[in-house]
């Protein structure tokens, strides 16, 4: 699934989320929007563990604040 991610908190420690992120999905990606300062994520977690390990990395935020994306898969490596 891929994320954005609204945060309120200024300095957001990337290598910190990175980290919690790849616990649970050792090939998520998580990186700022440089359109709007959010997160970008892409993780094989739901919306409520993104929540959860957003949390646990000293991140926490609201239930409105994490946008599930649309797919951009297209299929063709048969992913």
């Amino acid at each position: 699934m891929e994320f954005k991610v609204a945060m309120q908190q200024v300095g957001v420690d990337l290598d910190a989320l990175r980290k919690a992120l790849c616990e649970a999905d050792p090939a998520a990606l998580v990186d700022l929007d440089p359109l709007d300062a959010g997160l970008r994520v892409a993780a094989q977690v739901t919306t409520g563990e993104l929540a959860g390990l957003l949390a646990e990395a000293g991140y926490p935020v609201g239930p409105m604040a994490i946008q599930p994306q649309p797919s951009v898969c297209c299929g063709g490596c048969g992913g």
